[in-house]
């Protein structure tokens, strides 16, 4: 397995998608807010994936000016790997995918999806 969490990033909050492999989503969305209980709840979810998985996920996201600050200090407090992407190349994905669709849940999933298709 390979699991990641792909990350969508967002003013005083986050929606996270994780994927236990390729096409294989696993749970729901998960919402959490930027705060100390927020990023909590976030570390659990992301240990029930690696509980599941076996495997520490990987969390994709977008460079989001400095809304991206507090969970990156988090992620990198918690050793966990995280990539963070250019919002050009994730618009060029999007604009790849049949739906237009733009909510952060959408985003999300696309997040995660990238990570296998670009090889991250």
């Amino acid at each position: 397995m390979n699991p990641v969490i792909g990350l969508d990033i967002s003013k005083g909050e986050s929606h996270a998608q994780a994927f236990s492999e390729r096409g294989m989503p696993f749970g729901k969305t998960f919402k959490f807010e930027h705060n100390l209980e927020g990023l909590a709840s976030f570390l659990r979810y992301a240990q029930g994936v690696e509980s599941y998985t076996g495997q520490r996920p990987a969390v994709v996201l977008e460079a989001t000016g400095h809304y991206h600050s507090p969970v990156i200090q988090f992620l990198d407090e918690h050793q966990y790997l995280y990539i963070v992407i250019n919002p050009l190349i994730s618009h060029q994905a999007k604009k790849m995918n049949l739906r237009k669709v733009k909510t952060d849940v959408a985003d999300a999933y696309q997040l995660g999806e990238m990570f296998y298709k670009e090889e991250l």
